[in-house]
């Protein structure tokens, strides 16, 4: 007996060692992007599991290639049956129809069930979306971090624009996601080229949060300096992806969705984000262009499952005309 419990003292005393000595596990721990979940499926044929859309890759820095898949807003739809050409896709852009970059949370790739499902939400209500793989997840090549996940999403921003006519360009973040589409458009913002509209889906304050609420984490959060242990690794990697900092100064119209009882990012903290946005907009007189829609606990979204709500596709077209949608309370 005394053997096993010397066995899980030096265990539990181990991680936090582990974690000082070697900070690129917290890394991957924040990223999750080899876990590459759902398996089996071919990234290369995206018909398997979400019709009206192709793939294809893009050099985002030198070495550096990242999959990403185009699915044509339902305007389209009859036009692409049985149409796979990236360059026949690249040309309907021409149709003016809004479009959505959407930026993944961590773990898994651009087929996770939940992703497909939101996907064919926003192509049905009439927007081209593209699906990013950051550098390092699923087929894309490279290694993540911070600043390499907001160049990837610059990059396909910028080759969005050059192939299309005007038409309105938003980013949806997902989770770890809602990190990289602030950073983003922050970036933008400060290079005079704002984006049309940001949507943060389950968003966080800043991840370190997170990383310190996570179950492993309460393990040793009482122990004297553990936290601060946890920010001085965050910045020794160089991982802060801080929204509360960005919507400080981001002015591009902001949707937030939350649902209530989401256990990885609790809701709080995207009430917390709003009260930042309205704050920063009301300094330009556009806090109508702020709204947090909070989803019931009882509908069971949680963390991930918002594109379940019937009335995703009508409300996200206040992207189309940056118009209020109708807030749902519990």
């Amino acid at each position: 007996m005394k053997k096993v419990l010397a066995f899980l003292l030096s265990l539990y005393v181990s991680v936090p060692i582990l974690l000082f000595l070697f900070p690129w596990i917290l890394g991957h721990a924040i990223f999750a992007h080899w876990f590459r979940a759902p398996f089996g499926v071919n990234l290369s044929r995206p018909h398997d599991v979400l019709n009206h859309t192709c793939n294809f890759y893009l050099n985002t820095e030198p070495g550096v290639s990242v999959g990403v898949w185009h699915t044509l807003p339902s305007s389209q739809w009859d036009a692409a049956l049985g149409n796979t050409n990236p360059d026949w896709f690249r040309g309907t852009l021409g149709d003016g129809r809004p479009v959505i970059i959407f930026l993944h949370g961590n773990g898994g790739t651009r087929a996770a069930e939940h992703r497909v499902g939101l996907v064919k939400k926003l192509s049905g209500a009439g927007f081209h979306v593209f699906s990013l793989d950051y550098r390092g997840f699923a087929d894309s090549s490279g290694d993540p971090s911070e600043a390499g996940l907001t160049n990837d999403a610059l990059y396909l921003y910028d080759w969005v624009k050059q192939h299309s006519k005007g038409n309105l360009v938003c980013f949806w973040g997902q989770s770890l996601g809602t990190g990289v589409a602030t950073n983003a458009a922050v970036r933008l913002q400060q290079q005079g080229s704002a984006v049309d509209a940001v949507i943060l889906q389950a968003p966080y304050t800043r991840i370190g949060e997170i990383v310190a609420m996570h179950t492993l984490s309460k393990l040793y959060i009482f122990l004297p300096g553990f936290k601060s242990l946890i920010w001085t690794l965050m910045e020794s990697i160089d991982i802060e992806f801080a929204n509360d900092k960005n919507l400080q100064t981001l002015t591009s119209p902001l949707l937030l969705l939350h649902a209530k009882d989401d256990t990885i990012v609790p809701y709080y903290m995207g009430k917390e984000l709003y009260e930042i946005a309205i704050q920063t907009h009301k300094r330009i007189n556009r806090e109508a262009e702020v709204e947090l829609m909070s989803y019931s606990a009882d509908l069971g979204y949680n963390h991930k499952d918002i594109y379940l709500d019937p009335n995703l596709a009508t409300d996200v077209t206040w992207v189309k005309t940056k118009s209020s949608p109708t807030q749902r309370k519990a």
